[in-house]
């Protein structure tokens, strides 16, 4: 109702706005970026207030460190798990309660799991029964994929028969022309990805086509004019495409699929409900649960650990460290023994 444009009620409203001034208690640090990829600085929230109280124009430690000597009122400091912030906060505030923030032992655990399935592709492709594809099932895309697949195959076996010889991890890079992160990533299993995933237009809309394919609707173009109406901006081609990887999930046998879920896909999967996945998908989750018994316990390991952090459960956080350290998620579970103090805080206090 203002005769006013938002940039200006904006502008207004900070120009009045003023910044509390009762000292710090609780806080928030973590890192943000002035430029993705290139230069980045340090956020600082009063979590009481919800406030942002400070943006430090780096991520240093010595800059975070001057900053909190500064505001020696504080008594807890909310961080990642990242050694930097932990370390500049015991230096200037020995006193403080430091918390390791919730959202990030979420989100680590998550990423651990999905590395535990990257490293196991091979095994799960030996189980699924689709460790070789047949070109002519495959779009033009996911061809130009496949082959590129078979060639990093043929580098893959060149590094893992020289890692086996004992040729340390440079050497072998000098000899076969690759960096030492590429060399690391095929001896530890993380370059077993056949296909890669993109993002899809259809990902916001799959619960509302699979009610309709689960009512009897199989007509691509029928239901891509009834998702038009419901908002949706993408091409027939994509839905057609949906349709036909949904008939062929229709057959019970798992080897007619052609190809494994990616790692991500296959994630997502062994962490769904059983009652929210195709009859092909249950299958898939069935034969890699029964193959790679390994990627169970993990699975059990991780979502363990996010039932404790939801919880007030402390006591068995020392029980889930010395069951993970078998598991493979054991370099997750190390650093949170790392970090013990600042976990424990974060399951205890609110």
């Amino acid at each position: 109702m203002l005769p006013v444009s938002r940039d200006t009620l904006l502008r207004v409203v900070r120009r009045r706005a003023t910044t509390p001034s009762d000292p710090l208690g609780v806080i928030g640090i973590d890192d943000f970026a002035w430029q993705l990829n290139h230069c980045y600085g340090t956020l600082v929230c009063d979590l009481e207030r919800r406030y942002i109280v400070a943006l430090l124009p780096d991520r240093e430690q010595a800059t975070t460190q001057t900053w909190l000597k500064e505001n020696a009122s504080i008594r807890i400091v909310a961080r990642d798990r990242g050694g930097g912030y932990g370390e500049a906060i015991a230096r200037a505030l020995p006193q403080a309660i430091q918390v390791a923030d919730r959202w990030h032992l979420m989100e680590n655990a998550s990423r651990s799991f999905l590395d535990a399935v990257r490293r196991s592709m091979r095994q799960v492709r030996e189980v699924v029964g689709a460790a070789t594809l047949d070109p002519a099932l495959l779009t033009a895309a996911e061809r130009i994929q496949y082959e590129g697949y078979l060639h990093r195959e043929e580098s893959d076996v060149a590094i893992r028969a020289l890692a086996d010889a004992g040729v340390p991890i440079r050497r072998i890079g000098q000899r076969l022309g690759h960096s030492r992160k590429v060399v690391r990533a095929v001896l530890r299993g993380e370059r077993t990805e056949v296909f890669r995933v993109r993002q899809s237009s259809l990902d916001a809309y799959l619960p509302w086509l699979d009610a309709q394919w689960d009512a009897g609707g199989r007509n691509a173009t029928e239901v891509w004019r009834m998702a038009r109406a419901q908002g949706f901006r993408g091409s027939l081609r994509v839905v057609g495409e949906w349709a036909t990887r949904r008939r062929r999930a229709e057959q019970t046998n798992i080897e007619r699929l052609q190809r494994v879920p990616s790692a991500r896909t296959l994630a997502r999967l062994l962490t769904t409900d059983r009652d929210w996945l195709t009859k092909a998908e249950t299958l898939t989750v069935a034969a890699v649960e029964g193959g790679v018994p390994a990627l169970v316990e993990a699975r059990e390991v991780v979502v363990s650990f996010q039932a404790i952090v939801r919880g007030t459960e402390p006591g068995q956080f020392e029980e889930w460290l010395r069951r993970a350290e078998g598991s493979l998620v054991a370099s997750f579970a190390r650093g949170i023994g790392q970090d013990r103090s600042a976990v424990q805080a974060a399951i205890m206090l609110p």
